[in-house]
């Protein structure tokens, strides 16, 4: 379990740990908002662990206030939602393909949100793009969350390219409205209200909402690179299908390498 607040993510680890005493669960700190704790947490992935069949990248946040990383500079929501979740998906994809077994590809399932249907992306025309996002007058508190998942599909389309899915099968799950989150927790106190009661009347259990975890990173097996909700593949938003769309992603992909280039990501994905 790869948890920010490790006292809490041990508190949940202690319950699992008595509801199913054969296991063994470990809780490793991430920070989301800090590249140095992506990078602390895959080299002791690569050190420590023998075998890697799937990864989860459950990580979300809805910020109702601008807020940057102090560390980045970045929005906080695009820094976690979008920038650090892309880094932690490239580096684990050689672990993924190097530590799962002969002829059982390692799976990679990225948590998305099909509210970016509704994304305004008001500053998609924006060069550079990236950056415009750290700009307070750009900032929309209701269109920033799914704006940041949107650029989450266009980034993973394009990194499929250079995946084999006999190495990784790698794809994007929407899990729905769930109950028992705490997504909603940094937003206003009025619209938390509203969602917290729209949450308890519409939204899925949690064990429904698991089993669409489940079923993308366990039972999919022809869904390299394709968004899933309600157990299905879907469509991807119909910008990305584009000419326009394919634009964006061009420019998007070249500036989130480039952001992320102090690892070297262009050796990592040329190795794949």
């Amino acid at each position: 379990m790869a948890v920010r607040s490790k006292p809490k993510g041990e508190d949940k680890a202690a319950k699992l740990r008595k509801q199913y005493p054969n296991s063994t669960i470990d809780v490793w700190p991430l920070d989301m908002a800090s590249y140095d704790s992506i990078q602390a947490f895959t080299a002791r992935a690569e050190k420590e662990l023998v075998r890697l069949d799937i990864a989860i990248l459950n990580a979300g946040l809805a910020r109702g206030v601008f807020k940057t990383v102090p560390s980045t500079g970045h929005e906080e929501t695009m820094q976690v939602n979008y920038l650090s979740t892309m880094l932690l998906a490239i580096l684990l994809l050689p672990l993924l393909k190097n530590k799962s077994p002969v002829g059982s590809p390692g799976r990679l399932t990225i948590v998305t949100s099909m509210l970016s249907l509704t994304a305004k992306f008001a500053n998609k025309n924006e060069i550079p793009l990236l950056k415009s996002f750290d700009d307070e007058k750009i900032f929309d508190r209701f269109d920033m969350y799914p704006t940041s998942k949107f650029l989450g599909q266009f980034f993973i389309w394009k990194l499929t390219d250079s995946v084999s899915a006999d190495d990784v099968v790698m794809n994007l799950v929407e899990p729905g409205f769930v109950k028992g989150t705490e997504l909603q927790r940094d937003v206003p106190f009025a619209v938390r209200v509203v969602l917290d009661l729209f949450k308890a009347a519409t939204a899925r259990s949690v064990k429904t909402g698991v089993s669409t975890y489940l079923d993308a990173a366990i039972a999919q097996e022809s869904s390299h690179g394709s968004v899933l909700m309600n157990w299905e593949i879907i469509p991807y938003p119909s910008l990305l299908y584009t000419e326009d769309g394919k634009k964006i992603m061009e420019r998007l992909w070249k500036e989130t390498l480039e952001e992320l280039s102090f690892v070297d990501v262009n050796s990592i994905l040329k190795s794949l």
